[in-house]
């Protein structure tokens, strides 16, 4: 053993003379022992450590913050539970009108009866009416005929008047079972005229509109035929 040194060529260390390897860098000291060592699979020079430590490092870090990241971000929910809020469709809105009144409910529900009635200011042998009109005033007749779909089958029927109200309400001014009205039990018709007129009418009711109704079976009424009609003063 001598004290001589070799410096080596890749990090400047001082190693012994007979050193094969840089005691510092691991480098080969001799260069062709260098060249022969550099040309294997797996590089052994200090730099080419590094990088490859560094490299590793890198990739350990971004799979630790990948595993952080994941219990910390909720995923995304699947496009089948994305649900979209409608927008609301443009449709008719109802309007601020009154709700019908009693009477305008009774003239629809009146397309389902069995009998039509028919105002006028007479009647003829027929029992048919004439000069059909529904609004009477002072000095002229008040008749009305009542036709059904099938015969009456009864010796009278029953009517009652009722005044419709400025809303809509209705005001009995005549008791059906008041009015028993002859027929022919055989018939699908018949025609009454009132005494004294639309005058005697309008000074038991006044002036207004009304609606007539006809009734069968005293007992358990039932509604054969309903219309309006006008007194005028």
């Amino acid at each position: 053993m001598t004290g001589e040194t070799v410096e080596c060529y890749n990090c400047g260390r001082a190693n012994p003379a007979w050193a094969q390897v840089c005691r510092s860098c691991g480098v080969p000291i001799r260069p062709g022992a260098a060249a022969s060592q550099s040309s294997g699979p797996i590089p052994t020079d200090r730099d080419s450590l590094l990088s490859i430590g560094a490299t590793l490092a890198a990739i350990a870090g971004a799979i630790v913050l990948g595993l952080v990241l994941s219990g910390i971000i909720p995923d995304a929910p699947p496009l089948a539970e994305v649900v979209e809020t409608p927008e609301p469709s443009l449709s008719a809105v109802p309007s601020g009108s009154a709700a019908p009144s009693e009477a305008a409910e009774s003239a629809d529900a009146s397309a389902d009866l069995l009998g039509t009635i028919t105002f006028g200011t007479g009647i003829n042998q027929a029992d048919e009416v004439l000069n059909r009109t529904d609004t009477f005033g002072p000095g002229s007749g008040f008749c009305h005929s009542l036709q059904l779909t099938e015969r009456f089958r009864v010796p009278r029927i029953q009517e009652e008047v009722l005044r419709v109200e400025e809303d809509g309400t209705l005001t009995e001014v005549q008791e059906r079972r008041g009015s028993n009205l002859d027929v022919d039990r055989r018939s699908r018709a018949g025609a009454w005229c009132a005494p004294g007129g639309a005058d005697a009418l309008i000074a038991d009711w006044g002036a207004g509109t009304f609606v007539l109704r006809d009734y069968r079976n005293p007992d358990t009424p039932e509604l054969l035929a309903e219309a309006q009609f006008t007194l005028t003063e």
